[in-house]
C-alpha cells in the first residue's frame, strides 16, 4: 500500500486521520508542521502528501510550493472552510486536489487512492490506444515515455498536469467540458469542483506556453471548456 505523508497540527485531527489511514492500509508519516514535513521527506519519500493550509509558522501554500519544486509528488490539502481565495491560492501553488474540514476519512481516502491511481499505472494509460512520439508544433509528447518537451527541452510536469495534457492532446480540435475533465482526470463524478481543472490549465499553461496569456496549446472555448491546438 502507500506511504503518505500527514502534515496537520491539529493533534485530534492528525491523530484520527492517521488511524483511519493506517487501518485501510496506508502507512502513515503524521508531522504537525510544514517544517517537519520537508524535513520528514528529504529523508523518507513518500506516495503522497496530505497538507493542512493554516499551519503554524511556514504555512501550507508555501510548503507546497517548496513540494513542487523536490519534484512532482501528489498534494491533496485540507481547508478549513470551502473558501474561494483559499481553495484557488492553494491549487495555483501546485495542489492536486482538495478536502474540505471537518475531514470525512474515507472521503480522504477515495481521494488518496485516486490520485495514486491517476500517478500510478493508470495514468500510463490516458489517451487510450494512443502510443508513440507525437508532434504538435513545438510540443513533442511521448505517451508511451510519459514525457513532453518543448523546441527539444523536456518540461517538468507534477502528474496532475501531465494527465490534464494527455487528455486534452488525445483528440486535438475536441472541445472537452470542465467535467469531463474532472471525470477523466481527477475521477470526480456529478458536479465536481470545475477550480481544479481551471488552475490546473493555468499551471500547464505557465509550462507549455509562450505566453500563457494568449495560448496556442490550451484553448479556453468560452461557455464550454477547454481544446487542445494547435488547429
Amino acid at each position: 500500500m502507500s506511504r503518505v505523508l500527514l502534515i496537520e497540527d491539529h493533534q485530534t485531527v492528525r491523530d484520527g486521520l492517521q488511524m483511519a489511514l493506517t487501518r485501510q492500509g496506508h502507512t502513515v508519516d503524521a508531522v504537525a508542521t510544514g517544517e517537519q514535513g520537508l524535513d520528514r521527506l528529504r529523508a523518507t519519500p513518500s506516495d503522497v502528501v496530505v497538507l493542512d493550509l493554516m499551519l503554524p509558522g511556514m504555512d501550507g501554500f508555501e510548503v507546497c510550493r517548496r513540494i513542487r519544486t523536490m519534484g512532482d509528488l501528489p498534494i491533496i490539502m485540507l481547508t478549513a472552510r470551502n473558501d474561494d481565495m483559499d481553495v484557488v491560492a492553494g491549487l495555483e501553488a501546485g495542489a492536486d486536489d482538495y478536502v474540505v474540514k471537518p475531514v470525512q476519512a474515507r472521503v480522504l481516502e477515495a481521494r488518496i487512492r485516486a490520485v495514486l491511481r491517476r500517478t500510478g499505472g493508470e495514468s500510463r494509460r490516458a489517451g487510450g490506444e494512443q502510443t508513440g512520439v507525437e508532434q504538435h508544433g513545438a510540443l513533442t509528447i511521448d505517451r508511451a515515455a510519459l514525457v513532453v518537451s518543448k523546441g527539444g527541452v523536456p518540461v517538468g510536469l507534477a502528474p496532475t498536469e501531465l494527465r490534464l495534457l494527455l487528455e486534452l492532446s488525445r483528440t486535438p480540435g475536441r472541445v472537452l467540458s470542465r467535467q469531463q475533465l474532472l471525470e477523466a482526470v481527477w475521477e470526480h463524478g456529478y458536479l465536481g469542483d470545475s477550480r481544479l481543472v481551471d488552475a490546473c490549465v493555468q499551471r500547464l499553461r505557465a509550462k507549455i506556453e509562450d505566453d500563457s496569456s494568449a495560448p496556442v496549446f490550451v484553448q479556453t472555448v468560452r461557455g464550454f471548456g477547454y481544446r487542445f491546438g494547435p488547429l
